[in-house]
């Protein structure tokens, strides 16, 4: 038996981690243990019924949390998923594995075509590497009126053909696709989505509400989200409650998982509790939106082929009068925004923590596997300090950082 940093490797090999564990569903155990070997969860449970308490560390104030998962990011580390090569790409997704995300994935934007096949080719090597859970596509079927920080000039009307075509690039890695409900084609593009296994997120759109709910019932079959919600769409008014509404409308009946990105600069963090409180955790899925300025100095960056200027943390496009521009994705790690929802939002740790795991999971059909700390899944495994500090990232129990 030996020590191995904050947990310890017993005669068999597996190794045992104690502190106080928060697992899917917010349940919570005061001082737990969690057993893993071969990269596989063993036991879990309560430290003073683990059945080996010679073999047990220490009692900590540790947090051990199951991975995080993160549905939308677009880069780190100074490279970005739509202009990255392999390497790049790689690094980029390295730097979140390390920061606790041990679940991602590579998120593109509107681009020609010949960029998107170029680009989902090499994310699809990374996802077949396991380095990402699998592609997603963020357009180019948008709203140009509402396209945010994305090149309108690539943006092009439903076309199932050109979807077709990047799937077939990608090698069937792409998992999720951002699609404006009122895009052309739109009921050709999802029954395409729904063969390649493509979960339907909506989102860039400048619908009403009567759309998108039409949208949201004629997606159903499958997994749906909307993404970022409130953002790159009209704001939510009483007469008026438009996608933004109509989303809340869906998740609250169970037809819609509700992307959030609460960083504090996409959403105000009243936001953030009220659709928690609203709609709870299991149809809330943080997601960091994170370009290649996350964990990177304030600076001049690309998202795509748009120019974007870090000021202050926060991404923005660069202006030619230097005015600041629309906000061009998160610096936030998932990690990040799960502090920020717990520590400025005031949402309780377990459903944070819900939001970032297990509900990721279900929307990729994983749940069977991560998103959790239960016997059976993977060793997906973060251990945090009490302010939510990585401390120890383990991947299938190998370290992942």
């Amino acid at each position: 038996m030996s020590d191995d940093r904050r947990g310890r490797v017993i005669a068999d090999g597996r190794t045992v981690l104690r502190g106080r564990v928060i697992n899917e569903g917010g349940t919570e155990i005061a001082d737990g243990a969690v057993e893993f070997g071969d990269g596989v969860i063993t036991w879990v449970g309560p430290a003073a019924d683990y059945r080996r308490r010679e073999a047990l560390p220490a009692r900590s104030g540790d947090l051990i949390l199951p991975g995080l998962i993160d549905l939308h990011c677009h880069g780190g580390s100074g490279f970005g998923f739509p202009n990255a090569d392999a390497t790049g790409a790689l690094t980029a997704a390295d730097h979140h594995r390390g920061h606790g995300t041990t679940g991602l994935l590579g998120s593109l934007v509107s681009a020609p075509e010949d960029v998107l096949v170029r680009q989902a080719g090499v994310l699809s090597g990374l996802v077949e590497d396991g380095a990402l859970l699998g592609v997603h596509l963020e357009g180019p079927f948008l709203s140009v009126a509402r396209c945010g920080a994305q090149d309108p000039a690539a943006i092009v009307p439903g076309d199932p053909g050109l979807f077709e075509r990047v799937c077939e690039a990608a090698r069937g890695t792409v998992r999720s696709m951002t699609i404006a409900p009122e895009t052309a084609r739109f009921p050709a593009l999802l029954a395409a989505m729904r063969r390649h296994g493509v979960v339907p997120s909506l989102g860039h759109t400048d619908a009403d509400a009567a759309t998108t709910a039409a949208a949201v019932a004629d997606a159903q079959g499958g997994p749906v989200t909307a993404t970022h919600l409130f953002n790159a769409m009209p704001p939510m008014h009483h007469r008026a409650p438009g996608p933004a509404g109509a989303c809340l409308a869906a998740a609250g009946r169970g037809d819609l998982i509700l992307e959030l990105i609460a960083d504090g600069v996409h959403l105000a963090p009243e936001t953030v509790a009220m659709v928690f409180d609203t709609v709870g955790p299991d149809h809330v899925a943080l997601v960091s939106d994170a370009m290649a300025a996350a964990g990177m100095r304030d600076g001049d960056y690309r998202l795509g082929a748009l120019d974007v200027r870090v000021h202050q943390g926060v991404a923005r496009l660069a202006t030619a009068d230097g005015a600041p521009g629309a906000i061009a994705g998160g610096t936030f790690r998932l990690l990040d925004v799960l502090r920020h929802t717990v520590f400025h939002a005031a949402v309780p740790l377990g459903d944070a923590v819900t939001a970032a795991t297990r509900t990721p999971a279900r929307v990729l059909g994983l749940a069977g596997d991560r998103g959790g700390l239960t016997p059976g899944h993977r060793a997906d495994i973060l251990v945090t300090d009490e302010m939510l500090r990585p401390r120890r990232v383990l991947v299938a129990g190998e370290e992942g950082n």
